[in-house]
């Protein structure tokens, strides 16, 4: 009876405030939830992002305003979901000024405080879960993007009904100076390809979000982004690629892939992980080695 009665009040409550457009107004309001360790605050503007851009960010308060200004000047409504993972700098602050000095018509803001630390794979499976757009663009807090790339990439998979797009990349220092190195890519990318070389960059990626939820990162340890792209591409066959330096890769210290033996063999691994034959995966692994070291000593440079 008790719980029956709770149940009515309830019901008449909720139809009192939708009467008096209470939740409507709340939704155009900053909200802040607390859930398991998180502070989630969105900014709950009444548009329809195209993409929801995910940023992962620990100690970045260096690199994250190009990062989010970089995403905010794409031209078309977007999404940001930046996942602060427990950053113990500045992080949250410049986060914090970003979306006060960048907000616009266009830009919905959805910022989660982390309290404990995450992960890269974890950050990014977050803010998929959270995305409200049907594309999801992951950019890592130490990059950005020239302006359009997401036009660019949209037009693409919506011409070739594609799931999931990526760009070519240029090198910047770690103080952000562009070198005019570039990492080409070839148009289409296959499985088989694929195994030879991990050409896809998660920063440059443009995906379907129903196909990032069918295939969250799993393994942080491990190269994650890169089983991810494999297991999409042995279930959709191939991806496509825009051949232009949308995205600049800054080379940080002490990342995944600053130590190229210590990247080689998480290559290596990381075939093990998705099924693939001992010898196999060594012979993958080989051609990984050589082509790396070509890819970083020979790669072309602009005009």
């Amino acid at each position: 009876m008790v719980l029956e009665n709770t149940k009515y009040i309830w019901s008449c409550l909720k139809a009192l405030l939708d009467k008096t457009g209470f939740f409507e107004i709340a939704l155009k309001q900053y909200v802040t939830v607390i859930h398991k360790g998180r502070i989630k605050i969105m900014y709950g503007k009444q548009i329809n992002p195209l993409v929801s851009v995910i940023i992962p960010a620990y100690n970045s308060e260096e690199t994250i305003e190009a990062a989010i200004y970089s995403a905010v000047i794409q031209g078309i409504d977007v999404e940001l979901v930046i996942i602060n993972d427990a950053s113990l700098d500045h992080t949250a602050d410049i986060i914090q000024n970003c979306q006060e000095k960048y907000d616009s018509d266009h830009i919905k803001w959805n910022i989660i405080d982390s309290r404990e630390n995450l992960g890269a794979a974890a950050s990014r499976n977050l803010g998929v879960k959270l995305a409200c757009a049907p594309y999801v663009a992951f950019l890592d807090s130490d990059d950005w993007w020239t302006e359009e790339k997401l036009k660019k990439q949209l037009a693409l998979l919506n011409r070739t009904g594609g799931v999931l797009c990526s760009t070519a990349r240029e090198f910047a220092t770690h103080q952000g100076e562009l070198t005019g190195k570039i990492v080409p890519v070839k148009p289409i990318i296959t499985y088989r390809s694929l195994l030879y070389d991990n050409s896809i960059n998660c920063s440059s990626v443009l995906m379907r979000t129903e196909i990032a939820r069918e295939f969250p990162m799993l393994h942080d340890e491990l190269h994650e982004d890169y089983i991810t792209w494999l297991k999409i591409l042995k279930k959709y066959k191939k991806a496509y690629a825009i051949n232009e330096p949308l995205l600049k890769y800054r080379c940080s210290k002490g990342g995944k892939s600053s130590n190229k033996l210590k990247s080689a063999w998480m290559h290596y691994q990381s075939l093990r992980y998705v099924g693939i034959h001992p010898l196999s995966a060594f012979w993958y692994f080989l051609f990984y080695m050589v082509s790396g070291i070509l890819k970083y000593s020979k790669v072309s440079r602009k005009g």
